[in-house]
């Protein structure tokens, strides 16, 4: 359960965005409208999928070239499988992110498949890698689209961000 299951959790609705029990099953930009403005991108992900090196690459170059010079992103939510935390592949995304400018925000998804203290520890990891970033909004949510823990939290931070946005 990755970043399109965490889409259906936020929406709630079941089937809004294709899941897959198979890493890398999202291998395009695949866009969601939402309510006053809110636009979520699935786009593929970076780390571990069941495919080939090329076309890993494929959809990296793609992602590039959607988030380079875009003013318009308020935030990008980066997934992190809480099972695992933050790893080297993950580093180098925050990297390019910073020199990109790109404000974004950790989401650990999994959180169900964590015991309560590894959790605490991963977040505060998380929190302190942040620290080293400075397009990282310092704020680590923890989320699970299987049991919707976490869920209300990511709602209301995207309601914060459209508010702040439309300067409400």
């Amino acid at each position: 359960m990755g970043k399109s299951s965490l889409i259906n959790a936020l929406t709630g609705r079941k089937a809004l965005a294709r899941t897959s029990h198979t890493p890398g099953r999202t291998r395009q930009l695949v866009f969601f409208t939402g309510p006053a403005k809110l636009v979520l991108v699935d786009l593929p992900g970076y780390g571990y999928a069941a495919a080939a090196k090329s076309a890993i690459a494929a959809w990296t170059a793609l992602v590039d070239g959607y988030l380079g010079g875009r003013a318009n992103l308020g935030r990008i939510y980066l997934m992190v499988d809480a099972r695992h935390g933050l790893k080297e592949t993950d580093e180098g995304v925050l990297v390019a992110l910073d020199r990109a400018g790109v404000n974004y925000q950790l989401v650990l998804t999994k959180t169900d498949a964590v015991a309560a203290s590894a959790l605490a520890a991963r977040m505060r990891e998380a929190a302190d890698e942040l620290t080293r970033h400075p397009a990282a909004f310092p704020d680590v949510l923890a989320t699970s689209s299987r049991n919707g823990s976490g869920i209300p939290q990511l709602r209301a931070a995207l309601a914060r961000l459209l508010a702040e946005r439309s300067g409400a």
